[in-house]
């Protein structure tokens, strides 16, 4: 007994004392079953402690069970009980039904199995959700490529029917939509919303091709517009063709809608639903992976449809065949994404076994008029540069890329040629905004935030002004341009298509992150009431401002070929203003940071001395930021920088949220997949 008693003495603090008034039978056996396991080991002591002395000595032999956290694995180690001899760790079964055997509380039978480091488990979560957001973005490209192949390309249309387009049918339809879609979900259940709402989208793409475009003569009214066409003039030709062209029309909003709607109302509404926050971090950068291989591939599909015309006999219309071929792809995945949600919601998300999702709080963002934000706009020239960016991203995008369309008619009249050219130009961006998302990580820890939201305006500047240049002297450099084989037109077409790509590509990896760096220095009040400032003004302005200069100059000027040196000039001056803005931001956002970082230090060098003065072991910890691929509301994917709050990354979301500013982390965790520490030591937010 006294040398029982000295073995329980010499145990560890946490390790639970013998009873010192156990039976003598219980206590040899529980020393033989010790001298077992120093012989043969942890399978020699769960055979002949079962066969010697039953549930007492196994029981007393094994002990407890403690379960321990080592990085993202699992380990079982079987304790002494009263012997005070940590033993080797065990299985989990052995050491389930030892543990069982001893009266204590259950374990799971066995640790979970994992591939490639994740609980095999969450594959059954995350799978699903993949394959769905890729056949959504695969139709969305091609819903894409299409819609402006049949507006711009129909009888008595062009490109100048965009801006009319966009304005006066695509705002208020989406507008619509929410309204009808707020009423829905107050009255229905989740699935059944996501089912109401999904439906109605496949249907009519499956009729459009199909029973509508085969008859298009019989429900477009010609006579009519020609003759208001008549009447009006031909400055007139933008809204008169959406009359013309109404079914087309009707097809452009609902393919505009898909993006919105599908993207990111009913697909990151469901993400988020079932996902954990988590998971949302390990998996939703390589869902924007995903995204990008999507628009590769449907870009691919759409070239192919495109040219099965020259396979086809004479007399068969080549557009209408292909238009039903992609319809029908997009219509069998449509159906393909609703079988998936349907298995998710009666397999995946009851499960019990996955993950539960934490209840997570949204943040509380100020109610601000449209009058209200214009006032906080002008009261501070931090907000009113980040807000020049956002407006002169969104105008210079739409004066480009109208243009650019209008020469790819003239270049391409025939939908099949048409579309065929924008399925090369939908892969071309999508390997483009791939690579832009890798090299953008080293042009912000090289060069900082100054050089990196200077890049895109300058992609702007410099394509804008070779496109518009080909347009406006296009006879001089026709000699030229024979030399290499191409006429000005097919130039100002290749041109225009690189400006498109390099834009976009560098929007989803520069100029996306820049701004919402630019928030984090900011104190809480300016924070919130500048990006709901901005969300209110400055991107619908962004974004119907360049409609609204195209159909001024159209309506002025009787085209857009006529109107042409104006909106050079225009894009001009709106890429010189935007490059002077993000000066001026950098400006201002350097020393705010120095200033931020100034003050941490000081603010840890005191902490340490507090700690060493009182004794503490607990400095105060720094701030560290890191750089997270996310998810945007077309399903592109983005970089960003977000702050580390008490060891805990703040959630990025897929829809853009301004990161709040952090105060401190020192975790010393790995990043997680798709994300890289960077270092506040220097005021560019440059890595060590």
């Amino acid at each position: 007994m006294q040398s029982l008693y000295a073995a329980t003495a010499s145990a560890p603090a946490w390790a639970p004392r013998a009873n010192v008034g156990m039976p003598v039978r219980r206590a040899s056996a529980a020393m033989s079953g010790m001298g077992l396991m120093r012989r043969s080991g942890v399978a020699a002591l769960s055979a002949v402690s079962s066969r010697r002395s039953g549930v007492e000595g196994l029981g007393l032999g094994l002990g407890m069970v403690r379960r321990r956290e080592v990085g993202v694995k699992r380990r079982s180690e079987g304790l002494g009980l009263g012997l005070g001899v940590g033993l080797p760790p065990v299985r989990a079964q052995a050491s389930s039904s030892a543990a069982a055997a001893a009266g204590g509380a259950a374990v799971p039978s066995q640790t979970p199995k994992k591939i490639f480091g994740i609980e095999a488990t969450t594959f059954k979560k995350v799978i699903p959700l993949g394959l769905m957001f890729f056949c959504i973005l695969f139709n969305y490209t091609i819903l894409r490529d299409t819609k402006d192949v049949l507006v711009v390309t129909a009888k008595g249309s062009s490109a100048e029917i965009i801006p009319f387009l966009k304005t006066w049918v695509n705002l208020p339809m989406a507008i619509g939509f929410m309204v009808i879609y707020t009423k829905l979900s107050n009255v229905l259940s989740k699935e059944n919303l996501f089912y109401s709402c999904i439906f109605p989208f496949i249907a009519f793409f499956g009729a459009f091709a199909f029973f509508m475009y085969p008859l298009v003569d019989v429900l477009h009214p010609t006579a009519f517009a020609d003759w208001a066409l008549q009447k009006l003039g031909t400055r007139f030709m933008g809204p008169i063709a959406i009359i013309r062209n109404w079914t087309f029309v009707l097809f452009y909003v609902m393919a505009e809608l898909w993006g919105s709607v599908v993207v990111s109302v009913l697909f990151w509404g469901f993400a988020n639903q079932i996902t954990t926050v988590d998971e949302a971090k390990q998996f939703y950068p390589l869902f924007g992976l995903g995204a990008n291989v999507a628009l590769v591939f449907s870009g691919r599909t759409v070239k192919y449809f495109s040219q099965l015309r020259t396979k086809l006999p004479p007399g068969v219309d080549g557009w209408g065949y292909s238009l039903k071929g992609m319809m029908g792809l997009v219509v069998i995945l449509g159906l393909v994404i609703v079988g998936i949600y349907w298995w998710t919601n009666k397999y995946v998300v009851n499960d019990p076994s996955l993950p539960k999702v934490e209840v997570r709080k949204k943040k509380s963002k100020p109610k601000m008029g449209m009058v209200e934000s214009a006032k906080f706009l002008l009261t501070s020239r931090y907000i009113r540069d980040l807000a020049t960016l956002v407006v002169a991203y969104g105008i210079s995008i739409n004066l480009v890329e109208v243009t650019w369309k209008s020469k790819l008619k003239a270049q391409f009249p025939s939908p099949n040629d048409y579309s065929s050219f924008m399925g090369d130009f939908s892969t071309y961006t999508g390997v483009a905004t791939f690579i832009m998302m890798l090299l953008s990580r080293y042009i912000f820890r090289k060069y900082g935030w100054g050089v990196a939201a200077a890049i895109t305006p300058t992609v702007l500047l410099v394509t804008g002004v070779a496109f518009f240049g080909l347009v406006l002297f296009s006879t001089p450099l026709t000699p030229m341009l024979a030399g290499l084989g191409m006429t000005p037109l097919l130039a100002a077409v290749y041109v225009g298509a690189l400006q498109n790509i390099f834009s976009k590509s560098a929007k989803y990896s520069l100029f996306d992150p820049c701004k919402e760096m630019a928030y984090i220095p900011l104190d809480e009040e300016t924070k919130l009431k500048g990006k709901a400032a901005i969300d209110v003004v400055c991107n619908p302005l962004g974004k119907s401002g360049g409609a609204l200069i195209q159909q001024f100059l159209i309506l002025g000027f009787g085209s857009l070929a006529t109107s042409t040196p104006y909106l050079g000039a225009i894009l001009l001056v709106i890429v010189l203003v935007w490059l002077g803005a993000a000066r001026s931001l950098d400006a201002q956002f350097t020393p705010l940071v120095q200033k931020d970082l100034k003050g941490k230090l000081l603010e840890g060098k005191l902490s340490a001395i507090s700690a060493a003065v009182l004794g503490q072991t607990k400095p105060k910890k720094e701030v560290t930021y890191r750089f997270v691929s996310v998810l945007n509301e077309q399903g592109f994917l983005e970089g960003r920088y977000v702050p580390v709050i008490d060891g805990q990354k703040e959630a990025a979301s897929p829809i853009s949220e301004t990161p709040a500013l952090g105060s401190s982390n020192g975790d010393g965790s790995p990043p997680q997949s798709g994300e890289s520490d960077v270092s506040t030591s220097e005021p560019a937010l440059k890595s060590e």
